[in-house]
């Protein structure tokens, strides 16, 4: 069902429930008016009919009969019963047994098949009388049956103007709606530019518009970042390519000696190891952007993980001057645990690690290990040339490299690979930096307690 078909079902629904209650209460309260006028009316009319009837003796009949009909006007079925309290055995069933629940205190009323009874004790000359009225309200109960007539005609035709209504107003609603729709359909890969106007009211369709456009801005830095990605990926594998064909094509120009073959043969090697490496990359920061699924999942103590990339720089950087602070180590080792995929961890801070010795020309860098009761950090801290200020928010872009680490051998794939990661297992990366100082990294990472789910 359309929502402008909801609209207008949930609106008539809604107006015409009200508007029956409406209606059923004014019948009621009307029907009860009507019987309460009508009791009141037998209560005056059993009183006279008392007074006429026992002191009928004390008039003539001329007189008596000329006073009932000024009185006394004729109802419908109208039936009196005025007897002493002890012949109540004298009147009909139907009535005796409603006289016997006369008493003394109260009159009674009660109506059987459309005939309203009033019963009461009148006292004369010391000596109890039961007077009974009987009769049949059909001036009422023709206007309760007009008044119900009018209510369901007037229903009927309410319930036809509040649907009309309904769908008038629902349209108009939802003009706003239409108007997005066609807008949204208009924004196409070739025009991510184009946004939702948000108008001039602070309501929840502005704010629907307003929360799309912010995605389209991410849609477009997306597509730029793509774009962006696709042609320095493309520019860096040209590189090495490039060198490798330009050596092939000299070397086969004409006879070599063995020494300039070998020459060739090792710039040809030293490009095909650069361009593995720039392969390699690209297939980590995929696998990065794929939801990574299939990792596996695990267990992680980070001081030991640490100790491991310690390891593995040693082989890579002998030379290093890596040293530990565990000085803020937890009291319990399971403050240290967390869940994620070794495997990917291990790459990013093997990259992180590596950097910190590379740009620092292997001066002495330190790892700092901590953790409380929700969160285990790492921060490397460097003595390195630092990151120029105007230059640290590119640093997670894709091949991005700064202006003063051109001079050193990379591509600009390790932040944001890095960035990526740690994303995907729930934490933060902080990069803080000083140009010619240094620059400090804080890992930041939920343990094991927090049950951070890895996206998949």
């Amino acid at each position: 069902m359309r929502i402008r078909s909801k609209i207008t079902l949930i609106f008539t629904l809604t107006t015409c429930t009200l508007l029956l209650a409406t209606f059923v209460s004014i019948y009621y309260f009307a029907k009860v008016y009507s019987e309460k006028e009508f009791y009141d009316h037998l209560s005056r009319r059993a009183k006279i009919e008392a007074d006429f009837f026992l002191k009928a003796e004390e008039l003539d009949s001329l007189t008596f009969n000329e006073i009932q009909k000024e009185h006394l006007l004729h109802l419908t079925s109208e039936t009196a019963y005025v007897v002493p309290k002890s012949d109540i055995n004298t009147l009909p069933v139907p009535v005796r047994s409603f006289a016997s629940s006369i008493t003394n205190n109260e009159a009674l009323t009660q109506k059987i098949d459309n005939v309203a009874f009033y019963g009461m004790i009148h006292s004369h000359h010391n000596k109890d009388y039961i007077v009974i009225i009987s009769a049949i309200d059909e001036h009422g109960i023709k206007l309760i049956q007009s008044l119900k007539s009018i209510l369901i005609i007037a229903f009927i035709t309410c319930s036809v103007v509040i649907f009309i209504v309904g769908i008038f107003q629902a349209k108009q609603v939802l003009i706003p709606i239409s108007g997005i729709v066609k807008r949204a359909n208009e924004i196409r890969a070739s025009n991510l530019h184009l946004r939702l106007d948000t108008g001039e009211n602070n309501d929840e369709l502005a704010e629907l518009s307003s929360t799309f456009n912010n995605m389209l801005d991410r849609l477009e830095t997306s597509f730029e970042i793509q774009s962006n990605f696709v042609s320095n990926a493309s520019h860096e594998l040209k590189n090495p390519l490039t060198a490798i064909l330009g050596e092939v094509e000299v070397a086969l120009r004409k006879q070599r000696t063995v020494d300039e073959y070998i020459a060739s043969l090792n710039t040809i090697e030293k490009e095909s190891n650069r361009l593995e490496i720039l392969v390699k990359c690209l297939l980590e920061l995929a696998q990065a952007d794929h939801d990574n699924k299939g990792l596996i999942i695990e267990s992680i103590r980070i001081d030991e993980l640490m100790l491991i990339v310690k390891s593995d720089i040693d082989k890579i950087k002998p030379e290093n001057q890596i040293s530990f602070d565990f000085s803020e180590l937890p009291e319990t080792a399971e403050c240290l645990i967390i869940q994620g995929s070794q495997s990917l961890l291990r790459m990013v801070l093997n990259n992180i690690v590596e950097n910190a010795c590379k740009f620092s020309m292997n001066k002495p860098v330190t790892i700092k290990v901590s953790a409380n009761e929700t969160w285990v950090e790492i921060e490397v801290d460097d003595k390195g040339i630092g990151i120029p200020p105007q230059e640290l928010k590119n640093i997670f872009e894709h091949f991005y490299r700064a202006s003063n680490a051109r001079a050193f051998n990379g591509f600009g794939i390790g932040l944001p690979l890095a960035q990526k990661v740690i994303k995907i297992h729930g934490g933060s990366l902080i990069i803080n930096s000083k140009e010619g100082e240094g620059t400090n990294v804080k890992i930041s990472l939920p343990n094991y307690r927090q049950a951070v789910s890895i996206d998949r």
